[in-house]
């Protein structure tokens, strides 16, 4: 029976290290034999599109950042989708609309939700190219012509653009390792991107060709920009990165802020990975490789974590590898909490926010996979405090 725990613990320890650490190394080797990626001037027509909740605070200023942007606004369409918003979000909207012809509102009265939004301003969209975006993001000027560039040729069907994560003034330094995780998430897009199969864009500010668009699952809460991207790809065309094409958000006020948000977007995330599953099969083996190492793996590794843990405890007898194991497990989570105590109190720890963020992320992902067993995701939810 020992001999049975002794597998199962390798196996189960391999499948952590593997996702976090080796399957990364895997695909920038293996991305460093795709060519980079080819831009060139286009005349393809765009379409953005915005779903809009309680947005007071920051829509005049999306609008106006979209306004500055290098285009031919001949060729551009931007659809505003306002849900149930109660705050000034359809006031301000309305006024900017007399002010560019090329903004297109859309006001629903009752809360829906981004998926019913996004649905509905793609059927009202004329465009070739869709832009997907949110109400607190911030492009750089030539980000939208970034994205259009890289529709170089039919086998392209998407492409993702760079969002950077910057602290807001009032709260820089109180996150835990937000910031440092998501350029370790980019590092994997961007190798991912090269090779055609982005698992999963940003949902910030990414691009895919109108006539690829599926409507996106309304009777099953999903996580809009990971489906989007999915059916792409299951469509056998190449989804793209491009680092180029910059934008920017700022990360939640705070660690309860960051925590909420990790675990709805979880829940979903298992919704969504469910209507996928062919993936795992599909024909282009490099993508079913990516899929299950940076999504299946990654997002059951608490369950790893948990196992792991018992099955160290009945092995510690076993032998001296067992006992350092336990050890630095020991060590790793004292750490872990340590570093969150400390938060608390509010004082900055950056070296033990490392693995901090590591016990919330998965924690985060254990509790949202328990609420998509439970069924208790919704697809209406309230947007992170930016």
């Amino acid at each position: 029976m020992k001999s049975l725990f002794v597998t199962f613990f390798y196996i189960l320890l391999f499948l952590v290290a593997y996702t976090y650490l080796i399957y990364p190394v895997i695909i920038k080797i293996i991305s460093m034999f795709y060519p980079t990626q080819e831009y060139k001037k286009q005349t393809l027509s765009v379409s953005i599109l915005i779903s809009a909740h309680n947005e007071e605070t920051v829509i005049e200023d999306r609008i106006k950042n979209l306004a500055e942007q290098n285009l031919n606004f001949t060729q551009v369409e931007v659809l505003i989708g306002s849900d149930g918003s109660t705050d000034r979000t359809n006031e301000l909207l309305l006024k900017m609309m007399n002010k560019y012809n090329w903004i297109k509102v859309f006001i629903s009265e009752d809360r829906r939700g981004k998926t019913y939004v996004l649905n509905d301003l793609v059927d009202k969209a004329n465009n070739d190219i869709l832009v997907f975006t949110d109400a607190n993001t911030i492009f750089e000027p030539d980000s939208v012509q970034k994205l259009i560039e890289g529709f170089i040729d039919n086998s392209i069907g998407g492409i993702s653009g760079r969002l950077i994560l910057e602290d807001q003034a009032e709260s820089a330094g109180k996150g835990i390792k937000e910031r440092s995780y998501w350029e370790y998430e980019t590092f994997i897009k961007k190798s991912e991107g090269r090779c055609g199969i982005l698992i999963g864009a940003n949902g910030g500010i990414y691009a895919i060709r109108r006539k690829l668009f599926k409507p996106i699952s309304v009777d099953k809460a999903v996580t809009d920009d990971f489906f989007i991207t999915l059916t792409v790809l299951s469509q056998n065309l190449k989804f793209n990165y491009a680092a180029n094409a910059t934008a920017k958000e700022t990360v939640g006020p705070d660690l309860k802020s960051e925590f909420r948000r990790k675990i709805r977007i979880a829940s979903t995330n298992f919704q969504t990975l469910s209507l996928f599953t062919r993936l795992l099969f599909s024909n282009n083996l490099l993508l079913s490789f990516a899929f299950f190492s940076h999504k299946v793996v990654r997002w059951f590794a608490p369950l790893f974590l948990i196992f792991l843990i018992p099955l160290n405890i009945i092995l510690l007898d076993n032998s001296y590898i067992f006992k350092m194991i336990f050890i630095i497990q020991i060590i790793f989570y004292s750490l872990a909490l340590s570093g969150l105590f400390l938060h608390l109190l509010d004082l900055k720890q950056k070296f033990l926010s490392l693995f901090s963020y590591f016990l919330l992320t998965n924690l985060a992902l254990l509790l949202g996979f328990v609420k998509y067993l439970q069924g208790k995701h919704s697809a209406i939810w309230e947007s992170t405090p930016r």
